[in-house]
């Protein structure tokens, strides 16, 4: 009956119809016209393309990465997570915070950051006297990409810590088990779909990440399909790269569903469930304050503090406010109308997974995910060869650029717009349908006040994410559009610090306008739930 439902409203009501159609267009058949063009090849071409020890080695370097930043990040955001959640450390607020401001530092920044401060000509050696060989390759990508992603790790950890029952260890420790026992025995499964889903988006992220394997000359996938797009851009070649990077992303997407697959965590008996009982530190807090401490300041101050005295150097010579302006304008004039059309299009498809749930929804709803679990690299490259075969008018376009960043952040988008529909009672359309308002004026009336704050959120959350944007706007940016991603990735890998550190604090003061905004959404929604029970 709800499929029947949903099928009748896609068939005659196209101002659903088209966002949808626009979506699922958008996503499949770029990607199905990419393996059209691999497939281009004869055979043996092929087998040569993919069977090739460069692409062996790729891979051993890309799952490399990506484990060894889950290991990383697992030792940096676990501890964390406990410190903030399982004992009475004072000042736990303010470590939270701490813990999640690194969200605010691009990855392509933090990379930036680890060249300027080391080196025979780094921070280090220009304040302190002090030379450290500068980082690069795998040890360089490793340190950047913990330090900028162990944040979705910690975050994940901290609310599956807050949820975690303490009857359950009440239980264990009556039956016998040292303290040790309960946490390995009880505790830790519990963790594993916080675990799970804070992995996944730090697996996706390395997988993805093009700015700093780039900047630190660490060989993965994304890296490889840039090289082969900026030196000889072999189209069939780049295919092949970017459908073994999707491939890659998608195993990891099945890995994932496969170790959640059964898994029942919640109570089944009477009751509530109560907060733990605080692990009392006493002379450990001083450990406590070391590690946390030690975190924050490579993850957030040494950020801050290297990008100021590169600043304070560029300030000294003069500031390029002409070139300066032009960048931000740049990327804001791409990223408020990709963050309307992502709320737009996510609006419709949001209603159909709330109102009116089924197998078929559900199916739409994943195709919008897959344009942001697709690594951006692969995604653009994507657009690339559908639009140079299809409509060559459109590339190198902002028309385009926008697309690619509407589609490809359009699940931002849609969390936000389906928790507030979630909220919007649906009994309210239908007593407005009642009193003869069409389904569209129902809608506008009496739906879309009710999730205003979601779709700012969105809007919010797009246009944030779009201003730090580097591959999708590397590839398929106009001509002589240079946005702040840009400057700073630019000016960078010319080891020019100096000039790549205003456009450096430019974005990270704008992404801690969206760490902020995360934080508030997240008080107000505890705040809600809270006075709910």
């Amino acid at each position: 009956m709800t499929v029947t439902r949903a099928v009748d409203i896609l068939r005659t009501r196209w101002y659903v119809t088209v966002p949808v159609a626009f979506v699922l267009a958008g996503v499949l058949v770029p990607l199905g016209y990419l393996f059209v063009r691999a497939l281009q090849a004869d055979p043996q071409t092929l087998w040569d393309l993919v069977v090739r020890w460069r692409n062996l080695r790729l891979l051993g370097n890309t799952i490399g990465l990506a484990i060894g930043v889950l290991g990383v990040t697992t030792l940096i955001a676990f501890p964390l997570a406990w410190l903030t959640t399982r004992t009475d450390l004072p000042g736990r607020g303010v470590l939270t915070l701490l813990g999640v401001l690194p969200l605010a530092v691009p990855g392509y920044v933090m990379a930036y950051v680890l060249l300027a401060t080391t080196g025979t000509y780094g921070t280090l050696a220009q304040t302190l006297g002090l030379v450290w060989p500068r980082l690069s390759g795998y040890s360089g990508a490793l340190l950047a990409l913990s330090l900028c992603t162990y944040p979705y790790l910690f975050l994940n950890l901290r609310t599956a810590l807050l949820g975690v029952d303490p009857a359950l260890e009440e239980s264990a420790r009556a039956l016998g088990y040292s303290r040790w026992q309960v946490f390995w025995r009880v505790v830790l499964p519990q963790l594993r779909p916080g675990f799970l889903a804070g992995g996944l988006l730090v697996g996706l992220h390395v997988l993805g990440d093009f700015g700093v394997v780039s900047l630190m000359r660490f060989e993965t996938f994304s890296y490889a399909l840039y090289l082969q797009y900026a030196a000889s851009y072999d189209r069939i070649y780049a295919a092949c790269l970017a459908l073994m990077l999707l491939a890659l992303t998608v195993a990891v997407l099945f890995l994932e569903a496969r170790l959640l697959r059964g898994l029942l965590l919640h109570r089944t008996g009477s009751g509530t469930a109560r907060r733990s009982v605080p692990l009392q530190l006493r002379a450990g807090r001083w450990i406590g304050y070391a590690f946390g401490g030690g975190v924050a300041l490579l993850s957030v101050g040494l950020p801050v503090g290297t990008v100021g005295y590169w600043m304070a150097d560029r300030v000294a010579s003069g500031l390029p406010w002409a070139s300066l302006g032009s960048s931000l304008w740049a990327s804001v004039s791409a990223s408020v109308p990709a963050a309307g059309l992502a709320a737009l299009l996510a609006t419709p498809i949001a209603y159909l997974g709330v109102r009116y749930q089924s197998r078929w929804t559900q199916t739409i709803e994943r195709v919008a995910y897959l344009g942001y679990a697709t690594p951006p690299l692969a995604f653009a490259l994507a657009l690339i060869v559908f639009t140079l075969g299809v409509v060559p008018f459109g590339y190198q376009t902002l028309g385009l650029l926008v697309t690619a960043y509407a589609l490809h952040f359009m699940a931002e988008a849609i969390g936000p717009i389906r928790s507030a529909l979630y909220q919007a009672p649906p009994n309210l359309e239908e007593a407005a349908r009642s009193l003869g308002r069409s389904p569209m004026g129902a809608f506008a009336s009496v739906t879309f006040p009710l999730m205003r704050r979601g779709l700012l959120v969105s809007v919010a959350f797009v246009f944030l994410s779009a201003m730090k944007e580097l591959p999708i706007t590397f590839l398929l940016a106009p001509v002589g559009f240079e946005t702040l991603a840009l400057n700073t990735w630019s000016y960078a890998e010319e080891a020019m610090f100096g000039e790549a550190a205003p456009y450096a604090l430019t974005i990270m003061f704008f992404s801690a306008c969206f760490v902020g905004l995360l934080l508030i959404r997240e008080q107000t929604a505890t705040g809600q739930r809270t006075e709910a029970a």
